[in-house]
């Protein structure tokens, strides 16, 4: 075995182990089934660690949709399939809604901001961001407008490379980044803009650094660690200067701050902080807002990238699809800014979205979950503390839902007239208390910039490049680095 896995697999089992310290260690007769775990190492010898959701899918077919795996000594419940994931999450909401507490998400939020919350703060910080984002114009004419606007510089950007090959990723990023600070702070950068660069630069770097086996071994012996220098560093500089950049812009703000003209997120949650509720003074204070801000940013810019990235490279494997995609933006919007009131009229071109989220498949592993209590679910004891993997993976190939989950197959979501068909296990946000709070938002965003970019272009590979849908090996499930031809349509 090469050294690297060997080590990967012991920073995993002293991660987990870690992680999940308190969590019960005696056995309990109604747990869900699974594989015999060996000692200390418990099943990390049959996981492939690159790709581990390939693994819980395969050991389902034997044990079930709900089984047990056991991370060295830490012990986790897979959850296979639309069916029981639908169960767990929606009619068991409430018992899986915690979040497992990591320390380097400790060191760097402080149990603050949305993602890696628990409790009381956590909800109210998800009812906020819910509620601002609606207010500041998520699904409305409003971010429309801005998105339709976004998309016209990206097409004037792509158009300047005059059809020859460059990587989109950072044009890209920028103009999705672009919405999310225009609610988060009321602004928009352009492409070039060494801030925008160095906040992307940095998010992007975080990502990567998170799936690497240094940060795992920091949640195993963070304060030893901490004296020493490593990858666990750097992403902690990152977010230090994330984190002050978000709050010299809020501290600016609240010298010009009008109650009654609020502008952004930032100002509603000021406005918050002054109301004197005893929700403003546990939950609306600075350190939650830094957080919040830093979760809806990174989150808003990285997944929809990703995401229109998929999307591109698909387009360029399958010219038939992108071809077909284009007749109806031209039969349907012409040479008209794409609007989101055409989509109900572009079933095709809405069919081949849904398979680019559904193939993409970005979190295939899915957010951890943690029971927040002792739990009985579909026959089974699950203690209270508990790590949940609902994987989203095997819901989004779910056999039982896809006619073909393992290729990229648009009717998928049409019926056999060719009208858009709605499929229940089409999940890519989750689903219950811990879903998407962005998914209105991004939704409208795939729509109109992949609309937009397809009215104007047609995308090929370089000359003699193979294109390669593999996922690379990072923090999310994205396309590896890729060059592309935005060659313009006449």
């Amino acid at each position: 075995m090469d050294l690297s896995v060997i080590l990967l697999s012991v920073v995993v089992i002293l991660f987990l182990a870690n992680v999940y310290s308190n969590q019960k260690r005696h056995k309990h007769k109604d747990l869900p089934p699974g594989p015999k775990p060996l000692p200390i190492i418990g099943n990390l010898h049959m996981i492939d660690m690159k790709q581990p959701y390939k693994t819980f899918m395969e050991l389902s077919k034997k044990y079930g949709t709900v089984l047990t795996i056991h991370f060295g000594m830490a012990r986790v419940i897979v959850l296979c399939g639309y069916d029981t994931v639908k169960d767990a999450l929606l009619n068991h909401g409430e018992e899986f809604s915690n979040r497992p507490k990591m320390p380097i998400f400790s060191k760097t939020t402080d149990g603050n901001g949305l993602f890696f919350s628990n409790g009381e703060s956590w909800k109210a910080m998800r009812r906020f961001a819910l509620s601002t984002l609606k207010d500041y114009g998520m699904g409305k004419k409003a971010i429309e407008d801005k998105i339709s606007e976004e998309a016209k510089y990206l097409v004037q950007t792509l158009n300047s490379y005059g059809g020859k090959p460059f990587d989109i990723l950072t044009d890209l990023n920028a103009a999705v980044a672009n919405i999310i600070i225009s609610i988060l702070l009321g602004h928009r950068f352009n492409y070039d803009d060494p801030i925008i660069l160095r906040l992307m630069g940095m998010i992007n770097e975080n990502i990567q650094l998170m799936s690497s086996s240094a940060i795992m071994l920091y949640n195993v012996i963070p304060t030893v660690l901490d004296l020493l220098p490593g990858p666990h560093q750097k992403l902690f500089e990152n977010m230090w200067q994330l984190q002050n950049f978000i709050r010299e812009t809020f501290t600016k703000q609240k010298k010009n701050l009008d109650v009654n003209d609020q502008r952004n997120l930032i100002d509603a949650f000021l406005v918050k902080q002054q109301e004197g509720k005893s929700e403003s003074s546990g939950y609306f204070h600075s350190d939650n807002l830094i957080a919040l801000v830093n979760d809806l940013f990174a989150a808003g810019m990285e997944t929809t990238t990703t995401t229109m990235r998929w999307a591109i490279l698909l387009m360029m494997k399958y010219p038939e699809i992108q071809k077909k995609v284009q007749n109806e933006i031209d039969s349907i919007i012409g040479t008209a800014q794409p609007q989101v009131e055409h989509r109900k009229k572009m079933p095709y071109t809405d069919a081949v979205i849904h398979e680019i989220q559904r193939f993409g498949d970005i979190a295939p592993n899915g957010m951890p979950h943690e029971t927040i209590q002792d739990v009985t679910f579909r026959g089974y004891f699950i203690p209270k503390g508990t790590a949940v993997f609902p994987l989203l993976y095997s819901v989004l190939n779910d056999e039982a839902y896809f006619k073909k989950p393992f290729e990229f197959y648009p009717e998928h979501f049409l019926d056999a007239e060719g009208n858009f068909k709605k499929n229940d296990a089409f999940i890519p946000f989750s689903i219950g208390k811990r879903s998407c709070v962005g998914e209105t938002l991004a939704k409208m965003e795939l729509f109109l910039f992949f609309t937009s970019l397809l009215q104007n272009f047609t995308f090929q590979a370089s000359s003699g490049a193979e294109i390669d849908l593999e996922p690379a090996e990072a923090g999310n499930h994205g396309p590896k680095p890729y060059q592309l031809c935005a060659i313009p349509r006449s």
